[in-house]
């Protein structure tokens, strides 16, 4: 029985040390790629585009989270660091057309529907950094999100190819919703060493599309 208990508790121990391993291989890939790339919305360099991943809705509304993204975007674009603005996120989402919500606020406050391009299929930070390279080929952008989201969004978009650099949105969001997202965030680590181990395409393939060329 002891052997027994033995084998159990060294695989366990195996186990443990594996996953740890993966957290903190992916944590290390991410920091690597996003070093000195991630700034807030007055020390953001310039970039033709800016790329606001989607977040929860309700009742058509963004949440929170997304509000400071759009929030944010709306400041690049008002002070001339981008000239267009891709929202990519999820048209069919659980909590709603997460597309339609972020444009309609984005036209509220005031910026033009021409320069606002939706991505129906940005179903995860993944596919919406490779969509936005191989569907609506941009390879410069600001991606706008918050925390450690930011960093990883970075990190995606430049191995899908972009020369992103992210910008730190604010959220006034309560603690024990930043507590959520900041653990949800190391959980999601060793996702992207499969995503990119898998070279997967996105959940959701389309024809290109010329929109953002055509706002340029």
């Amino acid at each position: 029985m002891r052997s027994v208990g033995g084998k159990l508790v060294r695989l366990v121990g195996a186990g443990v040390a594996l996953v740890l391993a993966v957290v903190l291989g992916s944590a290390g890939w991410v920091a690597y790629e996003s070093y000195g790339r991630v700034h807030d919305v007055p020390d953001a360099p310039e970039a033709p585009v800016v790329l606001v991943l989607g977040s929860q809705v309700r009742d058509g509304k963004p949440m929170k989270y997304l509000t400071g993204r759009l929030d944010a975007a709306v400041a690049l674009v008002e002070s001339g660091r981008a000239q267009a603005i891709l929202v990519s996120g999820d048209a069919n989402g659980a909590s709603g057309n997460e597309i339609a919500a972020m444009t309609d606020y984005l036209v509220d406050a005031g910026i033009d529907s021409s320069i606002i391009v939706g991505d129906d299929y940005g179903l995860d930070t993944y596919d919406s950094c490779v969509r936005a390279a191989e569907t609506f080929g941009v390879t410069d952008a600001l991606v706008v999100s918050q925390g450690l989201h930011v960093s990883r969004a970075v990190a995606l978009c430049r191995d899908a190819g972009i020369d992103a650099h992210g910008v730190d949105a604010e959220c006034d969001c309560n603690p024990m919703a930043l507590a959520r997202n900041f653990g949800r965030e190391w959980l999601a680590r060793p996702k992207v060493v499969l995503d990119l181990m898998s070279g997967r395409p996105p959940a959701v393939q389309t024809p290109p599309d010329d929109a953002l060329i055509a706002v340029g």
